[in-house]
């Protein structure tokens, strides 16, 4: 499960076999708009996707049938994109191109010239789908928006974390809040912590064990990962969702999105092909949480805050639509890296590999 956008599965998963020496399967692989699989109401809709990499291949991965991309409208719209002078054109179109209305933004991943995509939302937000359209005044409401993975920051190798999609996204809800008064809403918000992702990753979990022929069912679930403010409070959120719902077996389950300030509940027709209704029984009692100590968070980087300073104080590194609660950010395990997990989950589960 990764929060990664900028690529369909397969791709991934070749980068994975490359790396780890074993083959992975796509099947094996979770994107973080991987979810939007589900949302079969969103797929014949007119999207306007941002994000980099192939982001039509990723979209028509996803299901969706009428693409635009931020290039596309630029094209159409040459004069909406006038920050860098040296892009600016010098000649309009001989022919006018034409573009459905915009019903739906879908934020992949984050982009390369934030100016351009962030400009160009703004007007689609602005204008109800429609740049031709001159907004005489703002619209009460804006065409939905689908935000992918809200990661603050990541670690490469630099000797600080980079910049996420959650910087993106930070951007292009304090414009629209300072253009319009109102703050941004989302439709969904995908990608570790939400709730739903973890819905959806233990539906595939359980895909592969029915593959494979495994008759016992999972019971427990662990999350491996490095970041406090999106694997291991995604992990612990879904662990309390599992807590909850193990006394309420065969109730209907709400696949909480947009940090619990929305709820959809999936209807069959909207669930994945041959996993029809597997999302809403999934036999999973409880999500242990795993912090490795070689990403985002590394207690021997004396200059960085100590993990209760980055999720209680004033640099609160979660998206803001997340209900913040401070005890599912503390994780249930911490090791070294990712081979002392391995061997941490096989001491508890009492499993001795071959």
């Amino acid at each position: 499960v990764t929060n990664s956008g900028n690529c369909v599965r397969q791709a991934k998963a070749d980068q994975l076999t490359r790396v780890l020496g074993v083959k992975i399967s796509q099947d094996q692989v979770m994107m973080s708009h991987s979810p939007l699989r589900m949302f079969k109401r969103y797929h014949d809709k007119c999207v306007l996707v941002s994000g980099q990499g192939p982001v039509v291949d990723i979209a028509k991965s996803i299901g969706f049938t009428r693409i635009i991309t931020i290039e596309m409208l630029r094209e159409a719209f040459p004069l909406l994109d006038m920050m860098d002078h040296d892009r600016r054109p010098e000649l309009m179109p001989s022919v006018p191109i034409k573009l459905p209305n915009i019903e739906a933004i879908v934020l992949l991943c984050e982009p390369v010239q934030w100016e351009t995509h962030l400009q160009l939302i703004i007007d689609v937000l602005l204008t109800g789908g429609n740049p031709e359209r001159n907004p005489q005044q703002l619209l009460s409401s804006h065409i939905p928006v689908v935000a992918c993975n809200t990661d603050l920051m990541w670690v490469a190798e630099g000797k600080s974390p980079r910049f996420g999609h959650g910087i993106f996204v930070l951007c292009l809800e304090e414009i629209y809040k300072k253009i319009t008064g109102k703050e941004l809403k989302y439709e969904l918000v995908l990608g570790k912590p939400s709730e739903l992702t973890y819905h959806y990753a233990e539906c595939l979990i359980r895909a592969q064990a029915a593959g494979r022929g495994w008759q016992k069912p999972i019971h427990t679930l662990y999350a491996i990962g490095d970041n406090l403010m999106t694997d291991i409070y995604g992990a612990n959120l879904y662990n309390r969702y599992l807590e909850e719902e193990s006394s309420a077996k065969g109730s209907l389950v709400q696949a909480k999105v947009a940090a619990g300030k929305q709820t959809a509940t999936l209807s069959q027709d909207e669930d994945l092909n041959v996993l029809t209704s597997e999302l809403m029984q999934g036999s999973a009692t409880s999500c242990k949480s795993v912090l490795v100590c070689t990403g985002v968070y590394n207690p021997c980087k004396d200059d960085m805050q100590g993990h209760k300073e980055l999720i209680t104080g004033p640099v609160f590194h979660g998206h803001r639509d997340f209900m913040f609660d401070a005890d599912l950010s503390d994780p249930d395990y911490i090791v070294p890296n990712i081979d002392a997990a391995v061997d941490l989950i096989y001491k508890l589960e009492k499993y001795v590999p071959n």
